[in-house]
């Protein structure tokens, strides 16, 4: 695996241990880095600061993506305790329980909204709040997590389709904007994984199964393929890769018929 040893990364969406967030935090840590870690309000809070604890020195920070003052607290805190910052990887995603589950056209404005400020508005703003800390470090790379409903319908993935469209954008101009600061920004596109996110979406085991019957590798890929895919992203080994897309979904992307 490639070396994060003497970075410090910030890790943005662990809620549970089945998290993707949660296993690039365990492999940069693996591969040397020390992270900080965000937790979303009281109720993830015990989750995070127990994983945590399996980690060397970690920060444990709250942190709401659509507060701008809780992000330039975190980012306050994650320089006093860092120095500055190698990596940011960015986990967070929501969309509301009715606008996953009710027709596309049907989604409501503030649903719509709700969806796009989380999911994707957040990765800016977290950028920039890197931005300045990792200048001090002569560059550094940010990551976030997207699938392939940004590129295809996937029945009951609605408006976070549309969410993670506007992601991937975000990853291209993002990476041509902070480019000549030496600063990297990709995405992972990982194929289904049960986690806590992929629970609000009706009939994920049936998209699961597919996989398995359809894609090159016959079967789904786990949260330490997708980690170790980050690892080389975040590390000098993924130094010249920006603006890109990195599908680790076992080859179904490539897949037609």
């Amino acid at each position: 695996m490639p070396s994060l040893s003497n970075k410090t990364g910030l890790i943005v969406g662990v809620a549970n241990k089945r998290s993707i967030a949660w296993a690039i935090a365990q492999a940069a840590s693996t591969a040397g880095a020390r992270v900080a870690l965000t937790y979303q309000g009281e109720r993830l809070e015990e989750n995070v600061r127990e994983l945590a604890g399996d980690l060397t020195d970690p920060l444990v920070l709250p942190c709401d993506v659509t507060e701008d003052a809780q992000i330039a607290r975190v980012f306050d805190e994650v320089e006093r305790s860092f120095g500055g910052l190698d990596f940011v990887v960015h986990g967070a995603a929501f969309a509301a329980r009715e606008d996953l589950s009710n027709p596309f056209v049907q989604t409501s404005r503030d649903g719509f909204r709700l969806a796009l400020d989380v999911s994707a508005y957040s990765l800016i703003a977290l950028s920039r709040g890197a931005l300045p800390l990792m200048e001090k470090r002569g560059g550094g790379s940010i990551l976030t997590l997207t699938y392939l409903g940004s590129e295809r319908v996937f029945q009951n993935y609605n408006v976070m389709g549309v969410a993670k469209a506007a992601l991937e954008s975000t990853v291209r101009y993002l990476a041509a904007d902070l480019g000549p600061k030496n600063i990297r920004v990709n995405a992972i596109s990982a194929g289904p994984i049960k986690t806590l996110a992929a629970s609000g979406i009706s009939g994920f085991s049936s998209i699961l199964q597919h996989y398995r019957d359809r894609a090159p590798l016959r079967r789904t890929v786990d949260t330490s393929e997708v980690a170790d895919a980050a690892v080389f992203l975040l590390s000098d080994a993924g130094r010249a890769v920006t603006a890109e897309v990195l599908m680790v979904d076992g080859g179904y992307h490539a897949t037609g018929m």
